[in-house]
């Protein structure tokens, strides 16, 4: 059976401080991010010891991840586990990429937030030129506030086409901003409009819950984020008897984590096995460099 699971553990904090993110320039204390360290190791040993199903994995941390060494060494063994057909995480980049070199690229994908406020815009570059260097799959996203127009525009000039560049919409910003900043981010982002809705999901089928579902750091499964009832907990036997393919229970699903397992929007056609990491299947990039105003930035 191939299973995929939205993995989040403990961990609430975050290197950056933007102002629109509650766990912004949160700091955990040692014993807590020893909590966090733990429950990774754990999870990823059950991923290993459980090859009767093949599993792609993605990390959605509530903060930044990647800082914390624990989370590149599991990352990096999950990569070369036979039964991981992908694992991915949600990241600001603001990290060292040494650790890549230990991970399979096959397997191993990120989706990099840039943030223009707090992100060195040329640092930033560098680091998705690596990832290209090492064959690793990403995607890159920007949140989608109008005053990060020339951030994106550079961005965008700076990236190879083949290198999916998402806007992530602000859903409560959309009645205030103006047509031609929503045109703007569409000509950006192909997909933009598909982020901005808060799709009808009471009663539709949803591969959440049945072959999609989310783990939290003590084992506690549910059908996904948004739906906080749990279902089991993968640490118990026979876990599997609690999945099951059932109605959603919320009124509307608007993340994009969440609706893009909704059967009736056939999402999988866009993004294929590239689902998890944001990448749509127009979108493939190799070992090539980045364009040449890279070079131009300060």
């Amino acid at each position: 059976m191939h299973l995929s699971i939205l993995y989040r553990g403990p961990l609430i904090s975050c290197n950056y401080g933007c102002e629109y993110c509650p766990f912004a320039k949160r700091q955990q204390t040692a014993a807590e991010l020893a909590v966090d360290r733990q429950a990774l190791e754990r999870f990823s040993e059950w991923i290993a010891d459980h090859p009767e199903h093949d599993f792609s994995v993605l990390v959605t941390p509530w903060g930044e991840a990647l800082i914390h060494n624990w989370y590149q060494e599991q990352l990096s063994q999950l990569s070369h586990l036979a039964n991981v057909r992908k694992v991915a995480i949600q990241t600001n980049l603001s990290c060292k990429l040494d650790w890549i070199d230990q991970a399979n690229p096959d397997s191993l994908a990120l989706w990099a937030t840039f943030h223009p406020d707090w992100s060195d815009q040329a640092q930033f570059l560098a680091k998705c030129q690596t990832l290209m260097a090492h064959n690793i799959q990403f995607s890159v996203g920007v949140v989608g506030f109008a005053q990060y127009r020339e951030a994106i525009t550079q961005l965008r000039q700076a990236l190879p086409n083949s290198v999916y560049l998402w806007i992530n919409a602000v859903k409560r910003e959309l009645p205030n901003l103006a047509e031609s900043d929503r045109a703007f981010f569409s000509t950006i982002d192909p997909h933009y409009e598909l982020n901005t809705q808060h799709y009808p999901s009471l009663g539709k089928s949803c591969r959440a819950g049945r072959s999609v579902f989310s783990v939290d750091g003590d084992g506690t499964m549910r059908r996904c984020h948004f739906i906080k009832a749990p279902i089991g907990n993968i640490y118990e036997p026979n876990f599997e008897q609690a999945l099951k393919g059932l109605p959603c229970s919320n009124e509307t699903c608007h993340c994009h984590i969440g609706y893009v397992h909704m059967d009736e929007l056939e999402l999988e056609l866009l993004f294929g096995e590239r689902i998890l990491e944001r990448i749509p299947l127009a979108y493939h990039h190799e070992a090539i460099k980045l364009k040449p105003t890279v070079l131009q930035q300060p």
